[in-house]
């Protein structure tokens, strides 16, 4: 049976460059494409999906917002997450919603094509060496939560704000902030900037 994929993507020639590719090389015809966190959740409610391609930052947010009442609604929907964002990081934090495929796209082309191919059939995810310079990430302590309100500290996004875009109480972002800081041992919002642009974490 032919898989159904949707890609969300905010980049449109990230998502038509998927989409040929799995057209013209893996003879797949059934490919739909988002660019939004919003997009993404009514598409999913109009057909029965089986695979999802998905970046973390999308244009209306991060979808570690989304991703946890994705899981709950379409338990059997296979994802694959395809981000700039740092693999260690991110990758261990999709993890504990059952996501294995983390690909990065700064790997190879050869890479991405195998990756999504064993995606698409249902197969397990190539297993890597882990790499020793992971234990020195500090971004790599942050659970899923505050890896959400990092994306939106980073963009010089206030507490109340972050608090009515995730839903959350003032003191409960207040209190994740701190464990941000305390984790990464950032002094203050331009430390935190000098460490994100290191570690290449995206915002």
């Amino acid at each position: 049976m032919q898989p159904s994929i949707l890609i969300a993507d905010d980049h449109s020639m990230i998502r038509k460059g998927l989409k040929l590719f799995m057209q013209l090389n893996l003879g797949y015809e059934d490919i739909r494409e988002v660019g939004s966190c919003n997009e993404l959740m009514k598409e999913l409610v109009k057909k029965k999906y089986t695979h999802l391609i998905l970046d973390i930052i999308l244009s209306d947010g991060n979808t570690l917002e989304v991703i946890p009442n994705i899981r709950r609604v379409y338990p059997e929907l296979n994802i694959l997450v395809f981000s700039m964002q740092p693999a260690e990081i991110y990758g261990e934090a999709v993890k504990q919603y059952g996501i294995r495929y983390y690909l990065s796209k700064s790997v190879g082309e050869e890479e991405i094509n195998t990756a999504i191919e064993r995606f698409l059939q249902n197969e397990a995810p190539v297993r890597k060496s882990p790499l020793l310079q992971n234990q020195d990430n500090p971004f790599s302590a942050l659970a899923p939560r505050e890896l959400e309100i990092l994306h939106y500290v980073l963009k010089g996004v206030g507490t109340k704000e972050i608090g009515e875009t995730l839903n959350l109480k003032m003191n409960t972002v207040s209190t994740l902030k701190n464990r941000i800081y305390e984790k990464t041992n950032a002094g203050n919002i331009k430390e935190l900037m000098e460490l994100a642009t290191l570690y290449n974490v995206n915002y």
